[in-house]
């Protein structure tokens, strides 16, 4: 349905017909980790993420999962090498 407490104008899946049915009765604005994300929006009543109704619990365990500002850090993948069966390819 279409949210009308603080996104208003844009499709929610916690509006039923009597309010919006997330915890306190409305989404929660983005936190300061947020900043930079492609996801978020602003509105007249605050910036609020279009992805997720309480944005500082998606932050709580370490970053985001549906962050677009955060690169994840590759890994170099060391290979390790066998001593023996590099001293036979010489």
């Amino acid at each position: 349905m279409i949210c009308t407490t603080v996104r208003e104008g844009d499709d929610c899946v916690f509006m039923k017909t009597k309010g919006c049915s997330y915890l306190g009765g409305a989404c929660l604005p983005i936190i300061d980790e947020c900043n930079g994300c492609s996801r978020t929006s602003d509105y007249e009543t605050g910036a609020y993420c279009t992805a997720a109704p309480d944005p500082s619990l998606k932050w709580k365990n370490g970053n985001c999962n549906i962050a677009t500002h955060i690169k994840a850090a590759e890994a170099a993948k060391k290979q390790k090498i066998n001593p023996i069966k590099a001293s036979k390819r010489r």
